[in-house]
């Protein structure tokens, strides 16, 4: 239930850190490389990450980004995660997004690819609070423990407290939400960059949760769940090790994340970690530029298959590849 056996990934053509959101992400980067550089080493990068995902059985559902040169584009497209989320018994939710080029990134393709493969019985649609400046940026808002229905969230403008609640009612979890600083007292503009939970084991960054007792509630109700618990320090969560997600494969769980990531983590970490799921270190630092990691590029799917496709699963060196439109 924690762990998806299948993920949509975007590959992106125009890859670069999107301006729009540099003012409040602080693991956001610039680069000296020209933009068509920047393009073809995302676009390798996720490419080669789809593949090793996939060939550790974990199926991929992999799109192409659909923006052009010369229209309004979508730099962070290869973030799926933030613009949709799916969920046991056939729901799939569609998020309002903080950034107006982020809120192109929503493809009815990819929406109607799912159905067509994946029993959906409703989409709810929230993307429509846009309007009245309200925002949740889906399970980079929220790290959401799907065992024991909690939705782990940070205080920040993506993460707005009414669109959280109809979230949490219409999807019955309970939001557990805290204040966060970082070193320079910025709060942390996506709970996944600071918390990952797996199916027996949690990381996280708790020294960024603002108040002791909101920070010792978290750390127990982890705790209380059976999970082996890993603090993370702040250059961790720089080095994006928090910014990971447990996938279900073949030979059993995987936890994906950079290997940036996985080279931060000390032998006592990785040990702990491992008496959970195997490390699937991911090469991604370009994508890092645009302060995020392998976390954002993974939007697990937590649908049943439709009756076949199980069947017709590919072998675990390939994965499926939905081509762009020609342009």
């Amino acid at each position: 239930m924690q762990a998806p056996a299948a993920v949509v990934m975007v590959r992106p053509h125009h890859f670069h850190p999107n301006p729009e959101t540099a003012a409040d992400n602080a693991y956001q980067r610039s680069s000296g490389a020209p933009p068509t550089e920047l393009a073809r080493r995302a676009h390798a990068e996720v490419t080669e990450a789809a593949a090793r995902i996939a060939q550790a059985g974990v199926r991929v559902h992999l799109f192409d980004d659909t923006s052009a040169p010369g229209q309004p584009g979508t730099p962070d497209s290869v973030f799926p995660n933030n613009w949709f989320s799916t969920h046991a018994g056939g729901h799939v939710a569609l998020y309002p997004m903080y950034a107006p080029s982020r809120r192109r990134e929503r493809r009815h393709d990819i929406i109607e690819q799912l159905k067509a493969q994946y029993r959906v019985q409703e989409v709810v649609d929230y993307s429509g609070l846009e309007q009245d400046g309200v925002f949740l940026e889906g399970t980079g808002a929220m790290v959401l423990d799907h065992i024991g229905r909690v939705a782990y969230t940070a205080q920040s403008h993506r993460a707005n407290p009414v669109a959280l609640e109809r979230f949490c009612t219409h999807f019955q979890y309970e939001p557990l939400v805290f204040a966060t600083a970082d070193a320079a007292g910025q709060p942390c503009y996506h709970t996944n960059v600071m918390l990952c939970i797996g199916t027996g084991f949690a990381m996280g960054g708790f020294h960024m949760v603002s108040d002791a007792a909101r920070r010792r509630e978290v750390q127990e109700r982890l705790w209380e769940s059976g999970r082996t618990v890993i603090d993370l320090s702040p250059e961790q969560i720089g080095d994006f090790a928090a910014n990971a997600l447990e996938l279900q494969g073949t030979a059993g769980p995987v936890l994906a994340l950079s290997a940036r990531a996985a080279a931060s983590l000390t032998p006592a970490q990785r040990q702990a970690v491992e008496q959970h799921a195997t490390l699937l270190p991911l090469a991604v630092p370009t994508i890092e530029l645009a302060g995020g990691s392998v976390r954002c590029m993974l939007a697990g799917i937590h649908l049943a298959p439709r009756l076949g496709m199980q069947a017709t699963q590919p072998p675990a060196a390939e994965f499926q590849t939905i081509l762009a439109p020609s342009a």
